[in-house]
C-alpha cells in the first residue's frame, strides 16, 4: 500500500472513532441508572442526596450532554479518558495495567493455535478422506462445539484442583498463571483453524503449479512447507489478526473464571459497577484495535503475496 493509502485508511480509522465515541457516550448517558449511586454502592456507603447530587457536580454529569461529551472528547485528544467512578484512577491507567496481562494471555493463546492448527490442517489435506483426516475433523468438531466455560472449569477441576500442577485463579504474572486460560482460548480457536488451513491447503494442492512441481523432482514436503503453505497464508492471515484483536479486547468469560487480570474482567466489573467512563475507554480501545490490526494485514499482504500489490492498490 502506498502512503497515501495509509494516510486515507488512518483518517478512515479517526472518522470511526469519532462516531463510536458519540454513539458509546450516547448510551452511556441514555443508560438507566444514576452511575454516582452506584459509585457509592459499589464502595458500600448509602449517602443522602445532598452528597449525590454534590459529587454529580464534581464530575461534571449535571452539565448538558453535549457539554459532556466534548469537555470528554477533548480530554481523549489529550490522552485523558477521564477517571474510574469505581476506582478513582485515571481509565488509561486502569487499561494500562490490564494491557499487559491480556496481551500475554492474547500472544501465548496464538501461539498455541498456530502450533497445533497449522500442522493438523495440513496433514488432513495432505490425507484427504483418510483415516487422519476423519479423526481429526471429528476431534476439531467437538473443539469447535465446547463452549468455552465448559473448557475453563474441566481444566480447572483436573489441572489445578484434581492434579495441583497449576493454579486455580491466575494472577498474570508468572507462566503457569497463563496455561489454563490460554488452551481455554485455544482449543476452540484451533479446531477453526485447522479446518479453514485444511480447506485453503486443499485448494492449493490441486492448482497447477504442484503438479509442474512434482513433475519437475521437487520433493513434496518442499512444496508443501515452501509453496503450497506460503500461498494458503493470505485468507488466514485476515483471520489471524482478527483473532488476535478479539483477543486483545479481552476474553470476559474465561477471565472471569480464572479471575484473570486483564480487560475482559475490567469490562464485566466496569459494566457491574456502572463506571462508565471505564467502559467507554474500553469500547474505544477495542475499536482502535480492531481498525489497526486490519490495516496491518492489509499492509502484509503485499509481502506475504506480492501477487496482490496492483489488485489492492485497485
Amino acid at each position: 500500500m502506498t502512503a497515501k493509502q495509509v494516510g486515507k485508511r488512518i483518517l478512515q480509522i479517526v472518522v470511526v472513532l469519532f462516531g463510536i465515541s458519540f454513539l458509546t457516550f450516547s448510551l452511556m448517558y441514555l443508560a438507566p441508572g444514576d452511575p454516582v449511586r452506584a459509585m457509592y454502592a459499589s464502595a458500600g456507603s448509602v449517602p443522602d442526596d445532598a452528597v449525590i447530587e454534590q459529587t454529580r457536580k464534581e464530575l461534571g454529569l449535571d452539565r448538558p450532554f453535549l457539554a459532556q461529551y466534548g469537555s470528554w472528547l477533548a480530554g481523549v485528544f489529550r490522552g485523558d479518558m477521564g477517571t474510574s467512578l469505581a476506582l478513582k484512577k485515571p481509565v488509561a491507567a486502569v487499561m494500562s495495567a490490564r494491557l499487559w496481562p491480556t496481551l500475554k494471555l492474547a500472544l501465548f493463546s496464538l501461539f498455541l493455535v498456530v502450533v497445533f492448527s497449522f500442522p493438523l490442517g495440513m496433514l488432513t489435506a495432505v490425507h484427504h478422506n483418510k483415516a487422519a483426516d476423519y479423526i481429526v475433523r471429528f476431534l476439531t468438531f467437538i473443539g469447535n462445539a465446547l463452549p468455552g466455560f465448559w473448557v475453563a472449569l474441566i481444566l480447572m477441576y483436573f489441572f489445578a484442583l484434581k492434579l495441583g500442577w497449576l493454579p486455580v485463579m491466575s494472577t498474570g504474572t508468572g507462566f503457569s498463571d497463563l496455561v489454563l486460560p490460554s488452551v481455554t482460548l485455544a482449543v476452540s480457536m484451533t479446531a477453526v483453524y485447522t479446518r479453514q488451513v485444511r480447506a485453503a491447503v486443499l485448494e492449493e494442492l490441486h492448482r497447477g503449479y504442484v503438479w509442474g512441481g512434482r513433475l519437475r523432482g521437487l520433493k513434496k514436503n518442499n512444496i508443501l512447507w515452501r509453496h503450497v503453505l506460503k500461498n494458503a497464508m493470505l485468507p488466514l492471515v485476515t483471520l489471524l489478526g482478527l483473532s488476535f484483536g478479539s483477543l486483545l479486547g479481552g476474553t470476559a468469560v474465561v477471565e472471569v473464571i480464572f479471575s484473570y487480570p486483564g480487560l475482559g474482567s475490567m469490562a464485566v466489573q466496569a459494566v457491574a459497577n456502572r463506571d462508565y467512563p471505564l467502559i467507554q475507554g474500553y469500547v474505544l480501545w477495542i475499536a482502535l484495535i480492531y481498525m489497526v490490526i486490519n490495516l496491518l494485514v492489509d499492509i502484509s499482504y503485499e509481502y506475504l503475496n506480492p501477487g496482490t500489490k496492483e489488485r489492492l492498490r485497485g
